[in-house]
């Protein structure tokens, strides 16, 4: 155990990918114990290949570039502009507003950062917002993506710990929509502040106009989430319908054409192969663990040391924190979900509530050095430095740390409405 941690922190140092640093530690840890290296390739095979929702990650995957290049985002933003433009702090409202419907199609933050975000910073830009917070709240918003459905860290987490993927996808609409009215809260206050411009108010023929213009994409969400909620298709078939009507949507306006989607599904390809290696590496990594008997240890550590479950979702919490600023966010739920699950079950807390925490816990890593994903994608969209970004965003991420207490400690905020639907 000891030669496992120490070359996985050492590669880890040395700057290598979780994904490698992951697998070469766990090869390292089966050769020294004399066990079979077939056991490795078995368990990362199976990890991806006997799962059938893991095909729902490349489909949500080239859902979100089909409408990111088609101009269906645009359409989106330009929507909420409409709705929202007026309010002090005006398109930041609109980016919130936005993120948020854009997360009923995509599932991830980053082709909300880098598909939304481009078309986000430009517009307040012109309109003479400061840099600094275009890119705050941008990055921000971003993390509305995983938690409000589809999401694809929901389906790494319900594959980890044998939790119902659609109870997962529903118990994120409330968390979600609570993030976007906290950050709200705030571009409303930081606007009053700075004095931004808003727009007029909109007469009822530019709202009419601009939400038949944005019509079929936002029928998106309301086909994805109201087909699960309804029981119509499985989390993993809304993928499928989601590549469908955004292909339909998108040659019906011709925004794309026939000899753009070899490009699309090689996109695709490139980013599911990195998410899924993450995983398969993971799982052997997990399967290490299990060896030793970490998920028990761990249990057994909590139950004898700690004695109240307020205490124990505290320390948990201060763990996922730490672990999300240095580890890649799939590899995280791959392997602390078979570790933590147990415990928090231990304590009463539902599965479902667990993973909506644990996701948004681990989201939160995505803005915060030294890893922090979506802020090298802002970086990579605008003039500002890593570092700039990530100094802007703090403010933001104290909100939405208010935000996880809240979910953490009101398990009604995650549970309420799958129980509701009865799912």
């Amino acid at each position: 155990m000891i030669l496992l941690l120490t070359v996985f922190f050492v590669l880890m140092l040395l700057g290598m990918p979780v994904s490698f640093t992951m697998m070469i530690s766990a090869i390292l840890y089966l050769l020294t114990h004399g066990i079979p290296l077939e056991i490795a390739l078995q368990t990362m095979a199976s990890s991806i290949g006997e799962s059938f929702v893991i095909i729902a990650i490349p489909f949500f995957v080239l859902a979100g570039t089909i409408m990111n290049s088609s101009g269906i985002t645009s359409k989106i933003f330009n929507f909420a502009d409409v709705c929202v433009g007026w309010i002090t702090g005006g398109l930041g409202h609109a980016n919130i507003l936005a993120s948020i419907i854009f997360s009923g199609m995509s599932g991830t933050a980053v082709a909300d950062a880098a598909g939304l975000g481009a078309i986000e910073l430009s517009a307040m830009k012109k309109a003479g917002y400061d840099e600094d917070f275009s890119l705050a709240i941008t990055g921000a918003s971003s993390i509305i993506g995983p938690i409000i459905p589809p999401s694809v860290p929901a389906v790494v987490f319900g594959v980890a710990g044998s939790v119902s993927i659609g109870r997962l996808f529903i118990g994120g609409i409330v968390p979600g929509l609570m993030l976007g009215l906290s950050l709200g809260l705030m571009v409303y206050f930081a606007c009053k502040k700075r004095n931004y411009k808003t727009r007029s108010f909109p007469k009822p023929k530019e709202v009419f106009r601009s939400f038949c213009d944005s019509f079929f994409a936002l029928l998106t969400p309301v086909i994805l989430i109201g087909g699960i909620m309804n029981g119509i298709f499985t989390p993993t078939e809304a993928a499928v319908v989601a590549v469908f009507y955004a292909l339909v949507l998108s040659f019906a306006t011709h925004s794309i054409v026939i000899k753009e989607i070899p490009g699309f599904l090689l996109d695709t390809c490139y980013n599911t192969v990195s998410i899924t290696f993450i995983i398969a590496s993971a799982s052997i990594f997990a399967f290490v663990l299990t060896i030793e008997q970490v998920p028990a240890k761990v249990t057994n550590f909590f139950m004898g040391s700690v004695d109240s479950k307020v205490m124990a979702i505290i320390l948990i919490n201060l763990l996922l924190l730490i672990i999300g600023c240095f580890m890649e966010t799939m590899a995280s739920l791959t392997i602390l979900t078979p570790i933590l699950l147990p415990v928090t079950t231990a304590f009463g807390m539902d599965p479902v509530h667990f993973g909506i925490m644990m996701i948004l816990n681990l989201m939160l890593g995505l803005l915060t050095p030294p890893v922090g994903t979506v802020l090298y994608v802002l970086a990579g969209i605008s003039d500002a430095s890593f570092e700039s970004i990530a100094k802007a965003i703090l403010p933001y991420l104290i909100v939405m740390g208010v935000v996880l207490m809240i979910i953490a400690f009101v398990p009604a905020t995650v549970l309420w409405l799958p129980n509701l639907l009865g799912m």
